[in-house]
């Protein structure tokens, strides 16, 4: 028999969480890792442009460890989360590194920066701004789901690395960082 993408299991607004726990859709853990599927893709989308190749990589590193915080984030049971990777401290400095690294060519920031400059800027301002959305949730999940601290670390370094990621990609580009004055 074909595989089919539908179940019909959800049709009466309940999902199953990795370990069988029936779940309402808008669930805080739904909401929170339906939000990292929405980062993810956005990330995925700032490889469309044409960016050099080792922030492509970078970027596909990190699609691969959102995949697995909302993997995390979807099993409810100690047996099923023990067949998965964990977040590591490893991979908190590994973002560390590719933000140093940025920083450390990046003219020196002296006001708040408006967003945008060309679409490739914007769109990594979007992800940016859906990264402390879902670091956002993340906390509000913990405060009701153990969690392990590494990921909402890694989340609130993620939404750094965009930051200065869009500062890169502007300079890169010879997008005008627009500072803003307050009048």
């Amino acid at each position: 028999m074909k595989y089919k993408i539908y179940t019909k299991t959800g049709d009466n607004g309940e999902t199953s969480l990795w370990g069988g726990t029936r779940v309402s859709k808008n669930h805080p853990r739904i909401e929170t890792y339906g939000t990292l599927d929405e980062l993810n893709v956005f990330t995925g989308s700032i490889r469309d442009f044409n960016i050099d190749k080792n922030i492509i990589k970078q970027i596909i590193w990190i699609q691969s460890k959102l995949m697995l915080i909302s993997s995390i984030l979807a099993t409810d049971k100690e047996s099923a989360m023990a067949k998965l990777p964990q977040l590591t401290t490893d991979d908190i400095l590994q973002l560390e590194k590719y933000i140093d690294e940025f920083e450390a060519v990046l003219p020196k920031q002296t006001a708040f920066i408006i967003p945008g400059g060309n679409a490739a800027v914007s769109a990594i301002h979007k992800a940016r701004v859906i990264c402390r959305r879902v670091e956002r949730q993340t906390v509000g999940l913990a405060e009701i789901i153990i969690l392990e601290k590494n990921i909402i670390h890694f989340l609130n370094r993620l939404s750094d690395y965009f930051f200065v990621l869009a500062r890169k990609i502007a300079q890169n580009s010879n997008a005008e960082e627009i500072y803003w004055q307050p009048e």
